[in-house]
């Protein structure tokens, strides 16, 4: 913890043994149950009004980047043609389009590329002056980008601007994205212009783009084709990191998939003999010094749950940035941030590690989820217990500073995200959206009708209320947990499962199902208790279903992290397992 925050955890101890733990307890905790204003001062008064949490931490962001706006539309002009072997630019159009990200993967090869003249201009033309105005060469490379979203019909695009080509907006990376599952087409830009206004963290530069593409791949001669509405979002790298005032030669990762574990199997210095990078890759893509050095202590010590959390937090990161990272996801719904869709950064000189935001196009969903059919999220992943599969905000949540801290944000946050401004930007949104989304080529793809886009981005502005309840609830309940294998002996069946947490130290009781149907209808063996494990007769070879709940002595329930999907549904708390003829046991993953 930063600036005073160990001594005011001491006097949290002292006030606990002061008034026999129960003033303390239901002061800071009752609050946390609710974030508004009244119980925000109150867990201030308990942290003895450390102002200094409000500060923007050890780094702030350059607002003059965005002081223009960025909410009109700009028009960029992509002529591509086919390159050469040897910068990988030797395809066409074509084939750039043909192939989704995980193409790539299967074969072990770089993404294909073209060469590219990129201009700026209006829809009326390329403008004197703008950036690839009066050239005919090319000053670019062009390629997909994205994991999921390749596989759409319409595609991402990342332009690469060539050396001494110059940049525009002061960047030679320009990421463009569709946002197909996005039905608004601005939730992005919603995201990081809410994000620009709150000092504890760190925003991208972003911009509407109308783009049109002339393909001479594979003729000499073409017209440009509109590509319709895209948003540009800043690429976070060195150059992001100096325009925004933070050091260009520190450490930076684009997490892939990362829940803050060791992988001491997978994540090693680029001196060791077994060093893989593609693999370390899979977790953290290395974006600024590649010394882990710095990393792998971190990731040593947040393991060693001889270490206070306290002592983790005050060595390794920034309480106020944690805290509002997590407040501002958790308040608009950002759900899939529990192991990805966010950059580590730390400065060269410091042990300090920072979350930064790099993709906010899944918040504000619940509605436009629930018109499409396609709100398939447990009831987990809204709250706090979002994060408890993560070792990180796992050992923080369970510390009481941390979730009064977290209150705090929470509070400060909500305030940011007023109603009356998230309506204002929409409608700056909307002045350039509904120019586009249902004309042509977009109106091809759009996700909902225009009477549904009305309704979804008309409570846009409601939806903090929403998921400020869902956080306040997820603090009352029992947190989410794994459910392991079975295990078959002697003609005996063996369930076990991982112990849930409250944060009211109530008994946790657990409700356990086996059924040979998925809808339970034909119960084979039921159990109900406080252990977190118990076993039942073999029922003898074929598919099963297990469903294990559990819930406090309030009745409040939590399902289990792990969950069964079919072509309609996803059926949470709940695995499919075969008991084969030979007597082994296999699970089935979501996978197969």
């Amino acid at each position: 913890m930063k600036k005073g925050s160990v001594l005011i955890f001491f006097i949290i101890i002292l006030l606990i043994l002061v008034m026999g733990g129960s003033f303390a307890y239901n002061t800071l905790f009752e609050g946390t149950s609710g974030a508004g204003k009244q119980e925000a001062e109150t867990v201030e008064e308990l942290l003895n009004g450390d102002e200094s949490f409000y500060a923007a931490g050890n780094i702030s962001d350059n607002s003059s980047l965005y002081e223009e706006s960025g909410r009109d539309v700009v028009t960029m002009y992509l002529t591509v043609r086919k390159g050469n072997k040897s910068e990988g630019t030797n395809h066409t159009w074509t084939e750039v389009n043909e192939h989704s990200a995980y193409y790539y993967d299967e074969k072990g090869i770089d993404r294909y590329k073209v060469e590219a003249l990129l201009q700026v201009g209006t829809d009326k033309g390329i403008e004197p002056g703008g950036l690839g105005y009066g050239k005919v060469a090319p000053n670019a490379t062009v390629q997909i980008r994205g994991q999921s979203s390749s596989m759409n019909p319409q595609k991402n695009y990342k332009i690469e601007l060539k050396e001494n080509q110059g940049s525009w907006n002061g960047q030679t990376t320009i990421d463009l994205n569709k946002h197909m599952t996005d039905g608004l087409r601005y939730r992005n830009k919603l995201g990081f212009d809410l994000l620009s206004d709150i000092d504890q963290l760190m925003s991208l530069r972003t911009q509407f783009v109308h783009l049109y593409v002339k393909d001479l791949t594979e003729t000499e001669e073409g017209e440009f084709v509109d590509y319709g509405l895209y948003t540009q979002v800043e690429q976070l790298n060195k150059t992001a990191l100096r325009a925004h005032g933070l050091d260009r030669t520190g450490h930076l990762y684009k997490i892939n998939f990362f829940e803050f574990y060791k992988y001491e199997d997978v994540i090693k210095l680029e001196s060791d003999p077994s060093y893989n990078k593609a693999a370390f890759e899979e977790y953290l893509e290395i974006k600024g010094a590649s010394d882990h050095t710095k990393l792998i202590a971190m990731l040593r010590d947040l393991n060693d749950y001889t270490i206070p959390i306290e002592d983790i937090l005050d060595k390794y990161f920034d309480i106020s940035n944690l805290t509002y990272w997590m407040a501002f996801n958790l308040l608009t719904g950002n759900v899939d941030t529990q192991s990805r869709n966010a950059y580590l950064y730390s400065p060269q000189n410091s042990d300090t590690w920072y979350l930064y935001s790099w993709d906010l196009d899944g918040c504000f969903r619940y509605d436009e989820d629930k018109v499409r059919g396609t709100d398939w999220a447990g009831e987990w992943e809204f709250g706090v217990s979002n994060y408890w599969g993560n070792v990180l905000f796992k050992r923080c949540l369970k510390s009481d500073t941390f979730r009064a801290y977290l209150d705090l944000a929470i509070g400060d946050v909500k305030n940011s995200l007023e109603k009356e401004k998230i309506k204002g930007l929409i409608g700056e949104y909307r002045n350039v959206i509904d120019g586009y989304l249902y004309s042509e080529p977009d109106v091809i793809y759009a996700p909902l009708t225009p009477e549904d886009y009305e309704k979804v981005s008309d409570n846009v502005p409601n939806l903090v209320d929403y998921y400020y309840e869902k956080y306040s609830e997820s603090l009352q309940k029992p947190m989410p947990f794994f459910i392991g294998t079975p295990a078959l002996s002697n003609d005996a069946l063996y369930f076990t499962w991982d112990e849930s947490y409250d944060f009211q130290n109530d008994d946790i009781k657990y409700q356990v199902l086996l059924s040979d149907d998925l809808d339970f209808s034909n119960v084979i063996f039921e159990y109900s208790g406080f252990w977190n494990s118990c076993e039942t007769d073999s029922p003898g070879p074929g598919q099963y279903f297990l469903k294990i709940t559990c819930s406090d002595g309030e009745g409040n329930e939590q399902k289990a992290f792990d969950y069964y999907d079919t072509e309609e549904q996803r059926f949470y708390s709940t695995i499919c397992f075969y008991i084969h003829e030979d007597g082994t046991v296999s699970r089935l993953t979501n996978e197969e």
